[in-house]
């Protein structure tokens, strides 16, 4: 990308957010959620911060809130009201603590709830309320005085007699919000979207009667110039304002370290869904003030405070394209390429879109603005069109007749919703099949991936999966390859030839064939010694293997019964590949149970540990039902451990699992 686009996309990202900025702050009515404005203002940042001679004065990074609603008196804060930096996995908070520990030596954190609400300060003269404001623009906010007098939990007399500002958070609770919008129906009215959007338009009203029914609450969380009143930490803060008659949220809690905080958002990332109020991440601050100036602050935001937004389970974002991807077997899918943002702490930039009957359906088209969600909570997926966001022209989308890889016909399987290529020479396919044969799953051949095997391809060093084994030949010609040093080539080579011990269920999920995957390989090697042995077997015997039907037990007489499939294992064996069946252990600790495992473990990948369960006669499964045994858990598990807990089922970590082990 030149830096003209790149000055384009600024451009469009201080628009758009811009606007989004108005809609939030002004018309209390935003028009996207908070994951898709997180994702755009996330992408604004890392540009800015790699070309920032192409900021804008404006850029929406560089203030707390550009908007006032000019219809309220505006005050001024005599201490500004910063906004928080946001992070978005675990990795993001060991940064955030990384950089503190090169500042200072001994600190510790507060976590708190992040209540989804509307920023407000509060200021009392000998102990009594006398102004409240919004936080505006960090500046200048919004004088709310009179609304503020309405919310029944906060105090407007203080147990002392003090002059003091008071920072926190007014809300409405989610089930005054479904009240609201049940008389709103009944009167024809538009319905409040969600708690934060009724908060802000209520507090905002020129009557204060009209606040006042709305019923609305307040949790404070912090002190301006806590020194006046000898409070030196976070958490004392918190004390304070008990004492002194404030609602401060209960859930929060004194982290030592930030290993201990990450344990406690996955605590609260729980809790939350339970609660009476909205929440959308945890703020984690250091604890000890005296600290905070050593640390210090960016123009928008302090550098010893971060908020951890949760991760959203489906958000929105816009298709800018559907490209067609061509599999080993033939089957050609549609991807979507997206604008990109985040889903569960990660950047996502393409998704599946399944079939071309998922996409007409849904009527799917490119320039719609998608909701986007991680199915099995791994790949991302388009969900639905935002109909509401649609603009005008856009095209529906029609299934090519021809493989985008080679433009031979395409036809639909009478057996199946995909369609797929009828060339079996289709280099689309031929490429895939290299790139699995290879895989970490299959082969797992170190220092061939994706775009060296493509390469490779190109250049004709490889025309099948076997040509993996004759690259030792080709030596000196790789050599003159860019970014192919004497190393590399030889940690590429050492992996090839190491991948020739590989157990035979690996060389048989390897061959891509169709409806077998990684189980039903380790189902196989169980049976057949040898792929000489597998290459004979009858439709009939195939029939009789566990959780083998008549469609898999077909794909695999229908692969060695084709020629060029009979080629390829003669090349492979004359090759060195002929793998055998390992003997199984004698341990079988773990037959008739079933494991699913959800989230990340700490020291191994799911690949990792479900080896560890079939070696030892366990089954995995995707999805948790009464058959369950165990549900292993990991970091950002998802609605696998839900419904754990709704079933009953027995839950460990990865250290139990151990101790199982």
């Amino acid at each position: 990308m030149n830096e003209q686009n790149i000055q384009e996309r600024i451009n469009y990202l201080v628009n758009i957010l811009n606007q989004y900025n108005y809609e939030y702050y002004i018309l209390d009515n935003p028009t996207v959620d908070d994951s898709e404005y997180d994702s755009l203002i996330k992408e604004l940042e890392n540009l800015e911060n790699k070309y920032p001679h192409l900021v804008r004065n404006d850029s929406p990074t560089k203030k707390v809130g550009a908007f006032l609603k000019t219809d309220l008196e505006t005050i001024t804060h005599e201490h500004p009201m910063m906004s928080l930096g946001d992070v978005f996995n675990s990795e993001e908070l060991r940064e955030f603590d990384d950089k503190i520990s090169k500042v200072v030596d001994k600190y510790t954190y507060v976590v708190e709830l992040k209540i989804d609400g509307i920023a407000s300060t509060a200021h009392y003269e000998n102990g009594l309320f006398t102004l409240g404001a919004t936080r505006g623009n960090g500046t200048v906010g919004e004088n709310i005085t009179k609304n503020m007098l309405t919310i029944s939990n906060l105090p407007k007399v203080l147990t002392k007699h003090v002059n003091i500002e008071v920072r926190g958070e007014v809300y409405m609770k989610k089930s005054v919000l479904e009240e609201i919008n049940a008389q709103r129906k009944k009167d024809n009215l538009a319905l409040f979207a969600n708690c934060r959007n009724a908060a802000g338009g209520s507090l905002r009203q020129l009557d204060p009667a009209i606040t006042k029914k709305r019923n609305l609450n307040q949790f404070s969380y912090t002190i301006v110039n806590p020194e006046n009143y000898g409070i030196t930490s976070q958490m004392a803060a918190l004390e304070y304002l008990k004492e002194l008659g404030f609602s401060v949220n209960p859930y929060h809690k004194h982290c030592q370290n930030i290993e201990e905080v990450i344990a406690t958002i996955d605590y609260y990332d729980k809790l939350r869904k339970t609660l009476d109020y909205a929440t959308d991440g945890i703020v984690i601050k250091v604890n000890e003030f005296a600290l905070y100036d050593l640390i210090g602050y960016t123009v928008k935001v302090p550098k010893w405070a971060i908020a951890y937004k949760f991760p959203a389970e489906i958000v929105t974002t816009r298709l800018k394209d559907i490209v067609l991807t061509v599999g080993r077997t033939g089957k050609i899918i549609p991807n979507a390429i997206l604008d990109p943002v985040y889903i569960a702490g990660t950047l996502v930039s393409r998704a599946t879109l399944n079939n071309e009957d998922f996409i007409t359906s849904r009527d799917i088209r490119i320039g719609d603005f998608v909701r986007v969600r991680k199915a099995g909570e791994i790949i991302p997926e388009v969900v639905d069109v935002d109909l509401t966001r649609r603009k005008e022209g856009l095209i529906p989308f029609k299934m090519p007749a021809v493989c985008p890889k080679c433009g031979m016909p395409i036809k639909k399987d009478n057996s199946d919703v995909l369609y797929y290529c009828t060339n079996p020479d289709c280099g689309g396919r031929i490429l895939e099949g290299i790139i699995h044969f290879a895989s970490r799953q299959a082969m797992d051949i170190e220092g061939l991936g994706d775009k060296q095997i493509e390469q490779l391809y190109q250049m004709g060093y490889l025309t099948d999966a076997s040509d993996i084994y004759l690259l030792k030949n080709y030596e000196n010609e790789l050599l003159t390859l860019d970014r192919y040093g004497k190393k590399k080539i030889d940690n590429i080579l050492f992996a090839i030839e190491k991948s020739k011990n590989n157990p035979l269920d690996k060389f048989i999920f390897g061959l891509g064939i169709r409806f077998i995957g990684a189980k039903a390989a380790k189902t196989l090697a169980k049976h057949y010694s040898s792929i000489s042995m597998l290459k004979d077997a009858t439709y009939e015997q195939l029939l009789q293997l566990e959780d083998f039907g008549e469609v898999m037990a077909r794909s695999i007489v229908d692969y060695f019964a084709k020629d060029l499939n009979k080629v390829l294992i003669d090349k492979f064996i004359s090759y060195g590949v002929n793998p055998t069946s390992q003997n199984t252990s004698d341990n079988q600790k773990f037959s008739g149970l079933t494991f699913v495992l959800t989230g990340t473990l700490p020291s191994m990948s799911r690949d990792e540990a479900t080896s560890l369960i079939e070696e030892r006669g366990g089954k995995t499964s995707s999805s948790v039902s009464k058959k369950t045994s165990y549900v292993l858990v990991g970091t950002d598990a998802g609605s696998k451990l839900t419904k754990a807990h709704e079933l009953g089922i027995k839950i460990i970590d990865e250290e139990e699992f151990k101790n199982m082990l």
